[in-house]
């Protein structure tokens, strides 16, 4: 007999995708999930701007980034986007970058119980 398999879609969530220096990423998402996230992503990425034009003697310098990508629900985002922002320090010039986008749809495994709650919550 074959299990019934669901596809839980998640509707209310959106993506924080943060580029920083490199060696800054642990301490941006230790933050963030002290401020709430479940999980993040990190990527390395190799980047230029004006800050690394202005290297030895004018010289382009390749800079190398952490991109640290988390997936939060609507409610949570503001909260945690700044408590990383602030852990990076994103407010002093050559930092970093972040933002949000929207995300339509997404699907992940959640344990029946939660569900269950999500439920009872809404009801």
């Amino acid at each position: 007999m074959k299990s019934k398999r669901q596809i839980t879609i998640l509707t209310d969530v959106e993506r924080i995708t943060c580029i920083v220096q490199k060696g800054n990423a642990d301490r941006i998402v230790q933050a963030a999930f002290k401020a709430g996230a479940q999980g993040a992503t990190v990527n390395y990425a190799q980047g230029s701007g004006v800050r690394e034009k202005l290297g030895v003697l004018g010289v382009a310098v390749e800079a190398e980034k952490e991109v640290i990508q988390i997936i939060v629900s609507s409610e949570q985002t503001n909260r945690i986007f700044d408590a990383m922002y602030l852990a990076g320090q994103l407010d002093t010039p050559g930092m970093g970058f972040m933002y949000v986008t929207r995300l339509e749809k997404a699907g992940t495994y959640i344990p029946r119980e939660v569900l269950q709650r999500i439920e009872d919550q809404q009801a």
